[in-house]
Formats: structure tokens, sequence, C-alpha cells
């Protein structure tokens, strides 16, 4: 049963992560009558549905008893103000990023999406010796190398005849590429100070997120006020939304669930060819589907070596990081 679960929650996650990036990508870039939905309430809706989620979980702990669930909550959350605000930071990074995710596939195809994002494992490992004081392989320290590599050829600019396509495609991909590092390096950072505290605090995991969510909640509803507001007062917070975009918000919302499943039950080569599956994926239908992405040998080289080099950290040893909010 155990090697059932496994295989399925790696089908699962290979499903969720290529099905989020093609959706998530379309949803921004094909063509609408009307307005098109503003990114920063998905990221609020998909903070509000991993809220229910877990606290759904914790209402089936508590044995379906809501004075039980509420004693929970009080004594855990709201009794403990110093201890629940430790989550503040990672919070407010995973707002960011997953803003920050939107634009990018705002401005970059599925695929080199898809490739320049496995740059996270460079910081999340980087993130896990400076602070958790891990060791890593030589191996490991070699498969990153081939990630860094990899990631230049996939981002090397292509030649084009034309002045004026030039400026504007490299000035797109010029912020898009930004946003995935930024968004990598969020990742990398906050993934690893929310797993130093769920090592180091007694508190349940399911508590831990719920603490999150409600700062992400909070959060992403100020993300919206400061930079939205505007447009929500005009044509109302669920603008523009469609069954794709309510699918974007489902798969953002309940992905995290997924991979926690994937890293309990498989182990760290099944996960990384997962990865290079979900890679291989994006980047046929991105060609074939999307319409958006004409690969080049350098990217064929790269993503080549990036697919290598994330098989080679997972089987040198132990991913640095569980990965527990993407």
């Amino acid at each position: 049963m155990t090697s059932v679960i496994k295989y399925v929650s790696l089908a699962a996650l290979v499903l969720q992560t290529t099905s989020l990036v093609l959706l998530l990508r379309y949803s921004r870039t094909a063509p609408s009558t009307g307005q098109r939905y503003i990114s920063s309430t998905a990221v609020v809706l998909s903070e509000v549905f991993k809220m229910l989620t877990c606290l759904t979980v914790l209402f089936f702990q508590s044995g379906w008893s809501g004075n039980q669930l509420i004693k929970l909550l009080y004594s855990e959350v709201w009794s403990k103000p110093s201890d629940t605000c430790k989550v503040l930071v990672p919070a407010a990074l995973y707002t960011v990023q997953n803003n920050l995710l939107f634009l990018a596939l705002s401005k970059l195809d599925a695929a080199t999406y898809q490739v320049t994002y496995q740059l996270k494992i460079l910081t999340t490992a980087l993130f896990s010796v400076t602070m958790l004081h891990k060791h890593l392989e030589v191996q490991q320290w070699f498969s990153l190398v081939l990630l860094m590599v990899g990631v230049t050829l996939v981002q090397w600019p292509e030649e084009t005849s034309s002045s004026t396509s030039i400026d504007h495609d490299m000035t797109s991909k010029f912020i898009g590429l930004l946003a995935v590092l930024a968004a990598c390096l969020s990742s990398g950072f906050s993934g690893v100070y929310f797993e130093k505290l769920v090592k180091e605090t007694p508190q349940s995991l399911w508590i831990r997120n719920i603490q999150l969510a409600i700062f992400c909640c909070l959060l992403g509803a100020a993300a919206v006020f400061v930079s939205d507001v505007k447009t929500v007062v005009e044509g109302g917070f669920f603008q523009g939304y469609n069954y794709i975009t309510w699918i974007v918000v489902l798969l953002q919302a309940f992905g995290g669930l997924v991979i926690s499943t994937a890293i309990k039950y498989a182990d760290n080569v099944l996960k990384g060819f997962a990865t290079s599956l979900s890679i291989v994926l994006s980047t046929v239908f991105s060609y074939f589907i999307l319409g958006d992405f004409c690969p080049k040998s350098h990217f064929l080289y790269g993503a080549f070596v990036v697919i290598i080099a994330t098989l080679l950290y997972g089987y040198s040893g132990k991913s640095p990081r569980q990965q527990k909010h993407e």
C-alpha cells in the first residue's frame, strides 16, 4: 500500500506542477474580451482555501467537535501571540513569492519558467547550510554548479533580425527572469525558516499552517488594497474570473498538500524524476498546446543539464528542506 501511495503521490505531484504552470500561463496570456482577473486576488483566495483545508483537518482531529476546535485554536494560536507571530516572516515571503510567480508567468513561457524556477534548489541548499548547518555531499555541490550552468544556457539570448523585437522581448524576459529569481530566493529562505520553526517548536504542522495561512490572507489582502484597490472597486473582487481561474486557485491552494504527501512517501530520486518529467511535459505542452514557445538548441542543452542536476542532487543525499508551502 505504501508503494502505491508513493507512486500515486508522485503522479499527482507531476500533474499538479505541470498543470498549474500551464494553466496559470494560459490564464494570464489567453486573448480576453473583458477585464482579466487580478492576480493578487487569486493569491488571497488560494490562501483562504489552504486555511479552510487545515481547519477541516483539525476539526476532524478534534472529533468533529466545534468546541474542541475553538479551544485548540484559542490555546495554540490566539493565546500565544509571540509564538504565532514567528510565522510572520515566511508568510510575508510566501505572499510576495506567489505574486511574483503570477508576474513571471505573464512574461515567460511555461517551459523557461519551469527550468529557471529549479534554482530554488540552489537557494534552499545555501540557506540550509547557513541556517540549519546541514552538510552537502560533493556530488550535491557539483549538481548545484550544473544547475546554474543549465539555467544560464536556458536564459541565453536568442538572435533575431528585428531590433524592436529584441528590445521588447528582452525587456519582457528580463522582468520575468527577475521575478523568478526573486521567487527562488524567497522560496529558499522562507522554506528553510519554516522548517527550522517547525522542528524547534512543539506546535503541530497543521497549527503552524493555520498560523501561516492567517498571516498570508491578511498580507495578501493588504497587497490587494495597496496595488489593486481601484480596480477592485471599479470591477469587483472576482472580475475576470472563469473556470480556468478557479482551477488555478485550487491547484495553487492544494499544491502544498500534494508536495507534503510526496515528500512523506517518496525518496529524493523519485521526486527528482517527477520534477524532470514536469519540465519535459511543460516544454511539450508549451510548444504544442499554448504555441508560445519554440525550443532552441541552447534551451534544450540547458534543460537537459538542469534535469541531470536535479536527479543528481536527489540521488546524492537527503534534500535539505521539506517543502511545506509552494
